[in-house]
């Protein structure tokens, strides 16, 4: 038995000892669904799975499946904590909604009116942009992932500070560019304005009111519970752990933990126009302006399901099947997971997973919705996971395109506003890249033009590698340094 099969017959036992040990009553419309979730784990090689099913504003199924420790052989239940990404956004969203309500801003206010000595790269950017702008991603401003992920900071107002450096990614109030960014600089908004961290606030206003005892936004106050899930990553068949991504100041845009069952006290306030137990927790007239089209997204397939395709605050909206949806994804080191709502009629989905670049939330998750609005299952699913990121072994230097220059007249310190300094040193006859966080090696390409990769104790998931160029002065000195890691390249000086 090789390792795939050992891990799928782990996973196999514990699913079925699951059903044993947790059996619930099971709505007559999800009949079969234990089984073929297990069926769908088996064929991903998914460690550990849970989901949750509202509807007329009760859980009728919640339920965990797998491992949410493989080497412990820790079962995943229904209050087990999962690492929910981009699904923090809607969350973010909410906050703000919830001040507009008590007259602290309006979402058609400019950022600059509640953040000191802000503005963006341009006039127009400034003149333009409103919080409306931020949370449906028509700011222009893009993602802006090299500055927030290779350039990090723990401070959030100094982080949108340096968004004065950064060009736009795509075109202001005419573009759908989906922007990590924009949400950090909502919930450095809401700070400014509280004068409390936005982690306190989604504490006090979203996870106490709503009852979400099992959620919460860093890594540390996860690892206090008993009950949280390890991420997971499949490379070359082959299941292992990966760590935990650190959001650090753009938490507001992908930090949240939690639990389906927790998650399906936040779906039920939003199915019931903001109310939970009687109490309005976020504002109907913000539920209202979130659940319709913001941003209106481009599509070129002629079908009933591309239309209304659309971004409203914190989630994306459709047509399916003739059913409006609200529906976000999330997905970061070790963890995929979806949340899904047919607001007119009063259903909601949740499904959470400890497997990186993983879709079997959606397939969950649309298998669910077709068994309870009585739709023909779907034969189309892919039998895939993206392998995680690994560096690969070393290559050696294009030796018929060598450098211009000798390796040391590469090295020294580089410099961009709005980023900070790479640092480029020469160890055993070849070029590293020194950034804040990450360690890259640098393959030759040819003349002047270098291959960034990832080190072999590079540890995130995603996939780093790109390209940069050296330039010279009229001297023949490097003098710069172009970085070809986002749609325009960026020019770092050298000191």
């Amino acid at each position: 038995m090789n390792y795939t099969q050992k891990v799928i017959s782990l996973i196999s036992i514990l699913i079925l000892a699951t059903q044993l040990s947790h059996s619930q009553q099971i709505p007559s419309e999800l009949e079969g669904i234990d089984t073929e979730i297990s069926k769908w784990m088996k064929s991903y090689n998914t460690i550990g799975l849970s989901v949750a099913v509202v509807r007329d504003g009760k859980i009728i199924y919640s339920k965990g499946f797998g491992y949410r420790n493989l080497k412990e052989r820790l079962p995943v239940t229904e209050n087990t904590i999962f690492h929910i990404a981009s699904m923090s956004k809607a969350f973010t969203g909410a906050l703000l909604g919830i001040l507009e309500s008590e007259n602290k801003l309006s979402l058609k206010d400019k950022p600059a009116m509640h953040i000191p000595n802000f503005q963006f790269y341009n006039n127009k950017m400034n003149d333009l942009i409103t919080i409306e702008d931020l949370l449906s991603h028509r700011s222009g401003i893009g993602t802006q992932g090299v500055c927030l992920e290779l350039f990090p900071t723990t401070n959030k107002l100094k982080t949108v500070q340096r968004l004065r450096y950064l060009k736009p990614e795509s075109e202001v109030k005419n573009s759908w560019n989906y922007s990590n960014m924009g949400y950090t600089l909502a919930g450095t908004i809401v700070e400014q304005i509280t004068k409390k961290s936005w982690d306190q606030n989604i504490m006090d206003r979203i996870f106490t009111p709503l009852k979400m005892n099992n959620s919460c936004t860093t890594i540390e106050a996860m690892k206090q519970s008993k009950n949280y899930a390890i991420g997971y990553g499949v490379y070359k068949g082959k299941t292992e752990p990966l760590p935990y991504q650190n959001y650090y100041a753009f938490a507001p845009a992908g930090s949240i933990k939690s639990s389906v069952k927790d998650l399906s006290n936040w779906i039920r306030v939003w199915l019931n126009k903001g109310i939970f137990n009687n109490t309005q927790i976020i504002p109907k007239s913000y539920i209202h302006e979130a659940s319709r089209p913001q941003n209106i997204k481009f599509n070129e397939t002629y079908s009933k399901d591309s239309f209304l395709l659309s971004e409203g605050f914190g989630w994306r909206l459709r047509s399916w099947n003739g059913y409006y949806r609200l529906r976000h994804g999330g997905n970061t080191n070790g963890f995929s997971c979806v949340t899904e709502l047919f607001p007119f009629n009063n259903t909601g989905i949740v499904v959470l997973t400890n497997q990186s670049n993983s879709v079997i939330p959606y397939i969950i998750s649309d298998i669910i919705s077709r068994k309870l609005f009585k739709l023909p299952p779907s034969e189309n699913y892919p039998v895939l996971v993206s392998d995680i990121y690994k560096p690969e072994e070393d290559k050696p230097f294009n030796k018929t395109k060598m450098p211009v220059l000798p390796l040391d007249k590469f090295t020294g310190t580089y410099y961009a506003d709005g980023f900070g300094n790479i640092q480029i040193i020469e160890e055993k006859g070849k070029l590293l890249a020194l950034f804040p966080t990450f360690r890259f090696k640098m393959e030759h390409l040819n003349y002047n033009t270098f291959y960034l990769k990832g080190m072999k104790d590079f540890k995130e998931s995603f996939n780093p590698e790109f390209t940069v160029k050296f330039l010279d002065n009229q001297k023949g000195e490097i003098s710069m340094l172009k970085m070809f890691a986002q749609k325009a390249p960026i020019i770092f000086k050298k000191k």
